[in-house]
């Protein structure tokens, strides 16, 4: 009896509680690129999150390439994520998006989202696109600036 109590507690969780993910679940060799409008903003640990309705016909921008990136404690090769972004194959309108940890955004100063921020991203979701349309991002880009999710600002 206890058993079934704890499964059916697992399964009444929100999608959200049930699907956080370490960076090992996503695939970090294949940059997607996405763009948007954020609804359903929870800027809350153990993440901030929210979904992203995509813009209608979602193309890399032509200065992707080159854009600045600012620097971060985990060693990451930016520029070589920008060279490799492309968007999903998948043609969802909606994604989940995973940011960092409060306390990492809060070190970059981070503005909390709110419903309807238009921003873009570029991160990682799973081998192949399977399973649910999720991003746990990289780089994100909000008005002139960008911010670093992986690690702390040097």
């Amino acid at each position: 009896m206890h058993r079934r109590t704890l499964l059916l507690g697992a399964a009444a969780l929100p999608l959200t509680a049930r699907a956080h993910h370490g960076w090992s679940s996503f695939d970090q060799e294949r940059p997607i690129y996405l763009e948007g409008r954020a609804t359903k903003v929870a800027w809350r640990n153990p993440h901030a999150e929210f979904d992203l309705e995509v813009v209608p016909d979602l193309k890399l921008p032509a200065d992707l390439k080159s854009r600045a990136l600012p620097a971060q404690t985990a060693p990451v090769d930016g520029a070589k994520l920008l060279a490799q972004a492309q968007v999903p194959t998948r043609k969802d309108r909606v994604w989940h998006i995973e940011l960092a940890p409060l306390t990492r955004t809060q070190a970059w100063n981070v503005p909390p989202l709110q419903n309807g921020t238009e921003l873009a991203l570029l991160g990682f979701t799973f081998a192949g696109e399977k399973g649910d349309a999720i991003l746990r991002v990289e780089y994100l880009w909000l008005g002139s600036k960008t911010y670093a999710m992986r690690s702390s600002p040097v």
